[in-house]
């Protein structure tokens, strides 16, 4: 990914290059599940189970999934495999979206975040393909980065402090730092604290 491909922020791209070492290790600083009927909002667990269709509960879990408007090939509705499984945030590109924002707090819960690492600020940036991998044998495989929306920064707007356009501001703040989506290629309890390896596409 180079810094002049639309749609990705330059300075995003500029800031990943520290965070793209081989085998380089992460932590897990927070494990949520979005189970609320209706909502992605997430909460806080302390360890989790990873099955081949994700976390059991949350609102991604599954093998499949339903075709929506991320995947215009198929008609509505078509079910496909689902790489959506777990969202991945990093605690420095929150941070660094938070102080673009100007507001006082982001919570990865808001956004709907299973696992907020700390260590790689240059997450959202990971290659599709890189692997995960925790110290219980788990692993994730990255499926790309997770673009942000304006159901997330609505969700943002009601814990903060009133600011005009504020949706529209997280949409803007948090590209190319909003983090990845990934799959579960090997399941294993992953816990609070974990060291994790990434490793790119060999």
């Amino acid at each position: 990914m180079t810094n002049d491909q639309p749609g990705v922020d330059p300075q995003a791209a500029s800031s990943a290059k520290s965070g793209k070492r081989k085998g380089a290790p992460a932590f897990v600083a927070g494990l949520y599940t979005a189970d609320a009927p209706g909502s992605f909002v997430s909460r806080e667990l302390a360890e989790a189970e990873l099955e081949f269709g994700g976390i059991r509960g949350d609102r991604h879990f599954g093998v499949t999934s339903r075709a929506d408007s991320r995947q215009p090939m198929y008609p509505r509705g078509t079910e496909i495999l689902n790489r959506r499984q777990i969202s991945i945030l990093s605690r420095e590109e929150l941070e660094e979206t938070r102080e673009r924002m100007g507001i006082e707090a982001l919570d990865p819960e808001w956004i709907g975040g299973n696992l907020l690492l700390s260590g790689y600020p240059g997450l959202t940036q990971l290659p599709a393909g890189s692997r995960l991998l925790f110290p219980s044998g788990a692993g994730l495989v990255c499926e790309g980065e997770n673009h942000p929306c304006t159901d997330a920064g609505k969700e943002v707007e009601r814990h903060v402090a009133p600011k005009e356009r504020l949706p529209q501001a997280f949409v803007k703040a948090a590209r190319g730092r909003r983090g990845i989506v990934c799959s579960v290629e090997r399941p294993g309890r992953i816990a609070f604290g974990d060291e994790i390896r990434i490793i790119p596409p060999m």
